[in-house]
Parts: structure tokens; sequence; C-alpha cells
């Protein structure tokens, strides 16, 4: 059986999630539990922050650039079809 400071520290991991959830961060259980582990440890949490923000752009602008290619891609081969009637 779980001890009663690992139940409080899973009861605590679950009110941060509801929070992340409601804030609408984007955060999985599992990210949102490491980003708190970083600042128990002394991590700054503003410049965490600032990190994940970046992350989360950067994985949004390669996302984008990746339908962009694939959207190409499949143009260029439905030309390609098209001349080969």
């Amino acid at each position: 059986m779980d001890s009663l400071p690992v139940r409080e520290a899973q009861q605590t991991m679950d009110v941060l999630f509801e929070l992340s959830q409601l804030l609408n961060t984007g955060l999985d259980k599992t990210t949102l539990s490491i980003l708190v582990s970083l600042c128990e440890n002394g991590v700054n949490p503003e410049a965490l922050a600032m990190v994940v923000k970046e992350l989360k752009r950067e994985s949004a602008l390669f996302a984008a650039k990746k339908r962009t290619l694939e959207r190409n891609e499949k143009e260029e081969l439905t030309e390609a079809e098209a001349r080969d009637l």
C-alpha cells in the first residue's frame, strides 16, 4: 500500500494537473511532473516557463512547415498524375 507521503504527493500532482487543464497549458501529467521536479530542484520557474513557451512555439512552426511540405508534395503528385493522363 502507498505511504502517506506518496499519496499526498499524488494528490498534489492531481491538483496541479487540474489547474494546468483549467489554464489550458497543454501539458500532460508526465511533463507537468518533470517541470515540478525541476522547480523543486532549483530551476527558476520563470525561466522554465519561457523555455516551455519557446518549445511550444518551435513545435507549432515545425508542424506548420511539415503540413506545408506534405501539401506541396501531394499537389506535385497530383500534377504529375494529371500529366500522365
